[in-house]
Formats: structure tokens, sequence, C-alpha cells
């Protein structure tokens, strides 16, 4: 899975995660530090059990499986908002 974000969508890094805006709409979505590893990864070509790994390698306490979930709930989350395309 290939995720890119749609050309509408700018974003700015800050201290604590990334800011997302839709310019097309004029909406902003902040993503926590965690939500921004996890995007970067997915924009850089890492699928999502990769980007499940990264996870991972930043919080090793963190089990596998809820790796995974949560980089799932966050493809859906941003799908969903319409902020990326696969």
């Amino acid at each position: 899975m290939t995720v890119a974000l749609r050309d509408t969508i700018s974003t700015a890094a800050v201290e604590d995660g990334l800011i997302l805006l839709d310019e097309r709409t004029g909406r902003y979505w902040q993503l926590n530090a965690t939500g921004a590893l996890v995007l970067n990864a997915l924009l850089r070509g890492a699928g999502p059990s990769e980007a499940a790994r990264h996870l991972r390698q930043r919080y090793p306490s963190l089990p596998a499986g809820q790796a995974e979930e949560d980089v799932g709930t966050l493809v859906t989350s941003l799908r969903s908002a319409r902020l990326v395309k696969l």
C-alpha cells in the first residue's frame, strides 16, 4: 500500500507532532508525535507493518498487535478525512 497526501494538503511540523491543512476546505488537523511518526513512515514508502515496526522501535513496550492496530486506525482516519490517497 502506497500512501500519499492529497494535492490540497499542506503540512507543518510542530514541536509535538504535525499539522495538516486542507487548502481546499480550510480545515486543520493535528497529529501528535506518534501519529506524525507513523504518517511520515508511510509517506516515505513504508507499508503498515513496517510503520508499526517503526512505532515499536520508538515505544518498545508497545505490543506488536497494538502497534499494527494503531497504524490501521490512523490510516482509516486519514482516508475518512480525505487527507491521503492510497
